[in-house]
């Protein structure tokens, strides 16, 4: 994507299965251009993104990226946006 955008890994398939949620969510980075950011709106069931899913994201794009956790949504999900630099 060329520009800024969302992904909603928070209902249907995603609230069972926190493998789909990372696959998704790293597919998501990969498929964002650099100077844009996604939005990772994450499944209340697993909790919160920054325990299990900006370690990875630090860990796979070093300093390629810049993760920012911006709140939990009133129905319970996390949103997590991260940047391509």
């Amino acid at each position: 994507m060329d520009k800024d955008w969302t992904i909603d890994l928070e209902h249907d398939e995603y609230d069972q299965n926190i493998d789909l949620i990372i696959t998704d969510a790293l597919q998501a980075v990969e498929e964002t251009e650099k100077g844009c950011y996604v939005t990772l709106v994450t499944s209340a069931a697993f909790g919160d993104p920054v325990v299990y899913l900006q370690p990875l994201l630090e860990k796979l794009y070093d300093n390629r990226v810049k993760i920012k956790y911006i709140d939990q949504c009133g129905c319970g999900g996390y949103v997590l946006r991260v940047w391509k630099i």
